[in-house]
Parts: structure tokens; sequence; C-alpha cells
């Protein structure tokens, strides 16, 4: 039986997968069939390659991927062309919920985006706030002059 799973690559502390078709009996790192892509997390966002005909050939095939593996292909929308596919779906309603699919994602990274800023923005606001409040209140008070005597 053959997976769809990540084979380990890259330096310590730095790592970098390639997504492979391995026989289920084969170590993480070991032997593998095929390379049809790749993850890079260490990058912002994280960079996802694959060779979609490949992968599609593989789960045609049977292949099943593991849980990591299904998850970054529903990010790319190998997983909804697929799940498309098995459903009989023809080519060009296919076409048109992925375009439809890519659009909602746009609009998603668009929105996060803005929110991260407005996150930034606030805590700004808040840091002059604090910043403004707080030497008032540090320093400290006149001393008093003695009592004449």
């Amino acid at each position: 039986m053959v997976k769809l799973r990540l084979r380990r690559a890259g330096k310590k502390k730095h790592p970098f997968y390639k997504v492979v078709a391995a026989d289920i009996r084969s170590p993480r790192d070991g032997r593998y069939i095929e390379a049809i892509g790749s993850y890079d997390p260490q990058k912002h966002p994280p960079e996802l390659k694959f060779r979609d005909e490949r992968v599609l050939y593989w789960l045609r095939k049977g292949a099943q991927p593991t849980d990591t593996v299904r998850s970054l292909f529903r990010r790319t929308g190998i997983w909804l062309r697929w799940t498309l596919l098995k459903r009989g779906t023809d080519e060009a309603s296919t076409q048109k919920i992925l375009e439809r699919w890519n659009m909602q994602q746009q609009d998603r990274a668009k929105r996060d985006a803005e929110r991260k800023l407005r996150r930034a923005e606030r805590k700004k606001k808040a840091a002059e706030k604090e910043s403004e409040s707080t030497p008032a209140a540090a320093q400290p008070a006149a001393p008093e002059a003695p009592a004449a005597q």
C-alpha cells in the first residue's frame, strides 16, 4: 500500500519537507517511490509546491495521504479538486468551483492582512497612551521645603 507523506530534509532546527509517495513499510526518511511536492514551513507564508497531476494520479491509484499531507492539499485546493473528480463533476463546473475557491482564498488573505494591520495600530496606540501616562505618574513630587525653625 502506498502513502503520501512528508519526508524530512534540511538542517537541524530548519526543516524542509518533500511530499513523497512511499510504501507504508518504508521509514519516514527512507526509500520512496516518487517525490510529488515540497513544503517549507520556515518561510512566511509557508511555501507549498505540488505537481498536481502526479498527486491526482497517486490518489486515483488508491494512495492514502497522511493527515498533515491532506491538510496541505486542502490549503492548495488539490483536495477540493480531488473530491470533485470523485463525484464525477465535469471539467467546466470543476473550473468554476476552483476559481470561486481561489477568489475566496484571496479575500481571506486580504482580510487577514487588514486584521493584522489593525491589531498593530491598536498595539501602537496603547503603547503611546501608556508611555504618555507613565512619565507623569513616574515623576517624583517636588520635595517640600523644610519648615522654618
